[in-house]
């Protein structure tokens, strides 16, 4: 049986940045959706649409909720998922404009959406490293 570390969430401001992160992460999703449907929208009007743009547009709304729960059992003081949601929220919008500026990969109208969607996530990683919660989460 394996053994999780917890955290002692207890704290105004770590329950405060928790929350504020799961607001960040709804603007991630909500950005996504939008350029989901922008992509349907395009591809209905006859613009030319890849299976880039399809399968990455279905994946950011599709892993929002997933990013929610992860943050929840954050905000509960399970470490491992604290680090996960840290992690995710540093690489994700450096992964995402690194791939979005590859050229011809997709139109800038997209490169921009996904941007901004990826860039909702980086608050999360500023918050995620300020002192009241990195004190949360001790190393085990």
């Amino acid at each position: 049986m394996a053994i999780t570390a917890t955290a002692n969430t207890g704290n105004s401001r770590t329950d405060k940045a928790f929350s504020t992160a799961r607001k960040y992460i709804a603007l991630f999703g909500a950005i996504g959706l939008i350029t989901l449907a922008t992509v349907a929208v395009m591809a209905a009007a006859g613009h030319p649409t890849t299976p880039f743009m399809w399968i990455r547009g279905v994946i950011f709304p599709a892993l929002a909720p997933v990013l929610l729960r992860v943050t929840a059992r954050a905000a509960e003081g399970d470490h491992k998922a604290f680090d996960r949601i840290r992690t995710v929220s540093t690489v994700m919008p450096i992964a995402v404009l690194a791939v979005d500026l590859i050229p011809g990969i997709c139109p800038a109208w997209y490169a921009v959406l996904q941007g901004l969607s990826a860039l909702a996530l980086l608050p999360i990683a500023v918050l995620t490293r300020t002192k009241a919660v990195t004190a949360a989460f001790p190393k085990p």
